[in-house]
């Protein structure tokens, strides 16, 4: 009967009922809600819009539209798996280093809500001028393309294990600290309950499920327990402390006063934001202007866009085994990281400040719906684009007053730095040369970047271009502590065993028992695929399927219904909702 229970109730080619893709596609945006929605707001501060939240409205909902895109892309000519894609952090520690650069400091009467007119031509420019750096990003993400449709990805996981991926993660969210005690101290009662109750919801009470009154053909109206704390613990927090915050403001316990404390958690800050934003609001490519490129950028851009690709192959591998797909080959591989880079060249395009990445949480709700059906993504993308040409529904997200979005980011940053360092569990952390590069590489992280901060003119080299490269790279912590990581793994000498090398790949090996052919899956759609195999030259293509579908690394098909390793109506500890995309 357990065996029951673990079945998936649609695999990766099944076609679910419409309604049931539209309610799971809902659940999909919201689940990717926290990340998606979390690196416009923190941003803002870096391109002086704390004090516009129409401008902060209209960045919500071109993230929303191009992560639609994105999405759509990728189930359907990428990897073919059903896997989300949405704004990435790794993309926004080196866009944060390049505009805290002494040049893009914001002026100071920026900072003060009654000297800002956001109608003006002067604000308007210095807002833009620093979102015109996206084209730094575009050009970075061509290396992303290169790389996946080229197939070199391979060969750059050959030489990145994880002593290299643990300081490179971890410092993503340790460097963000200062953005998160700066959101969460404009009220830390506020901030302090909205992370207490993403904390009750994501860990005490995620095996509790809730009844809910559902209707089907056989039982007719009846009630299903559904784990709706282990599935949006985010969410319901954000929601929850939200209220609350209204509740306090309409009641005037919060301070009305600007210079008065808590002043920044009442939430008709920005209630005429709503009311003021178009019904429909249809982002388009060069919205803010010309798209300027920097080297300065562009090399930062890369130490993230190597970050994000290794992060994807493994949820690649992870989405594969819990939608019942045969393991990624490599054509779908190559395929997967190039449309990931077309879709960061699409959101440096439209102006996200951002680019793409496929969202591990999203993966790790496929095994608590057990439906693994890649048309339910199709619907999220559909939506995605939908919330993005709906103007008011970006506004609304921006009268989140700060002190929950503080509460959100110490959770968040937090689930990701810890991310980084469960990496290590595939090394053998009982071996001093181990524990010598993650230590070094990670105080490095920290130490390096936190003393060019304070120095900002240390650098001076003579040639203008160099000091903006070095400046930005000296001051992404997750670049610093990534490159001690992979140089001291690389070069002192140590076992694949000892470095950790053969449990990763072994890691990402996965179950063979489906009955799906590779072919069925990852095939390119429309009968692409059987044209393309009439050339029998485009088989030595990277990211082309070879001519006949076939099971991969002598996997062979089985009778056997689908069953993952996992049950998955108890995921992995890893794959806990939490509402984090790497």
């Amino acid at each position: 009967m357990e065996g029951e229970n673990n079945k998936l109730a649609y695999c990766v080619t099944d076609v679910p009922p419409w309604y049931l893709c539209i309610v799971l596609g809902i659940q999909h945006c919201l689940t990717a809600f926290g990340g998606i929605i979390a690196i416009p707001l923190i941003l803002s501060s870096g391109l002086c819009l704390q004090f516009d939240g129409l401008t902060q409205s209209h960045l919500i909902s071109t993230i929303f539209f191009v992560s639609g895109i994105c999405t759509l892309l990728q189930v359907t000519f990428g990897i073919r798996l059903p896997i989300l894609q949405g704004g990435t952090f790794t993309l926004l520690a080196p866009s944060m280093a390049m505009l805290s650069m002494p040049e893009w400091t914001c002026p100071s009467w920026t900072q003060n809500a009654s000297l800002v007119n956001t109608s003006s031509t002067d604000f308007i420019e210095v807002w833009q001028s620093r979102m015109r750096l996206q084209g730094s990003i575009m050009v970075g993400s061509l290396f992303q393309v290169f790389v996946g449709f080229s197939g070199l990805i391979g060969l750059f996981m050959r030489f990145i294990g994880p002593l290299t991926i643990a300081p490179t993660i971890a410092l993503i969210g340790l460097s963000l600290f200062d953005s998160a005690g700066t959101s969460a101290g404009n009220h830390w009662g506020i901030s302090s309950m909205t992370t207490a109750l993403i904390i009750l919801f994501s860990q005490y009470l995620r095996h509790i499920p809730v009844p809910f009154p559902t209707y089907s053909k056989e039982k007719k109206l009846h009630t299903s327990r559904v784990y709706v704390f282990q599935i949006l613990p985010v969410l319901l927090g954000i929601i929850l402390s939200w209220l609350i915050c209204y509740i306090l403001t309409v009641s005037n316990v919060l301070p009305a006063e600007p210079d008065r404390y808590g002043y920044l958690a009442r939430t008709d800050l920005k209630g005429d934001v709503v009311s003021q934003a178009p019904w429909f609001n249809f982002p388009y490519p060069g919205q803010w202007g010309m798209p300027t490129v920097s080297l300065a950028g562009v090399v930062g851009i890369l130490a993230g866009v190597i970050s994000s690709m290794i992060e994807s192959v493994g949820d690649y591998h992870a989405c594969a085994r819990l939608s019942g797909a045969p393991p990624p080959p490599k054509h779908a591989i190559n395929r997967g990281i190039g449309i990931e880079g077309l879709g960061c060249l699409l959101a440096g395009a439209w102006g996200t400040g951002n680019g793409t990445t496929s969202y591990s949480e999203n993966v790790g709700a496929l095994g608590i719906t057990k439906v693994g059906s890649r048309m339910v993504i199709v619907a999220s993308g559909v939506l995605m684009v939908a919330m993005g040409v709906f103007g008011k529904v970006g506004a609304i997200f921006t009268t989140i007053p700060s002190p929950v979005v503080g509460g959100m980011f110490m959770v968040m940053f937090g689930v990701i730095s810890a991310a980084g360092v469960s990496n290590l569990q595939y090394a053998d952390m009982n071996s001093s040369r181990n524990i010598f590069i993650f230590g070094f590489s990670m105080f490095s992280g920290l130490v390096i970047p936190n003393w060019i901060f304070k120095n900002p003119t240390a650098i001076s080299t003579g040639v203008a271009e160099v000091d903006q490269v070095l400046q930005v790279l000296l001051t992404t912590s997750m670049f610093v502590g990534g490159f001690f990581g992979f140089i001291l793994d690389n070069t002192i000498p140590g076992s694949k065993h000892e470095r950790g090398i053969l449990a990763w790949n072994k890691a990402h090996e996965d179950d063979c028992s489906n009955t799906l052919e590779s072919g069925e899956v990852y095939n390119l759609p429309f009968g692409i695929s059987s044209y393309l195999s009439s050339s029998s030259w485009l088989r030595y293509i990277p990211f082309c399927p070879p001519g006949e579908s076939s099971s991969l690394d002598g996997c062979t098909a089985d009778t056997n219904a689908l069953e993952p390793k996992q049950p998955l109506g108890h995921p992995e500890p890893s794959h806990i909702i939490i509402g984090v995309a790497m």
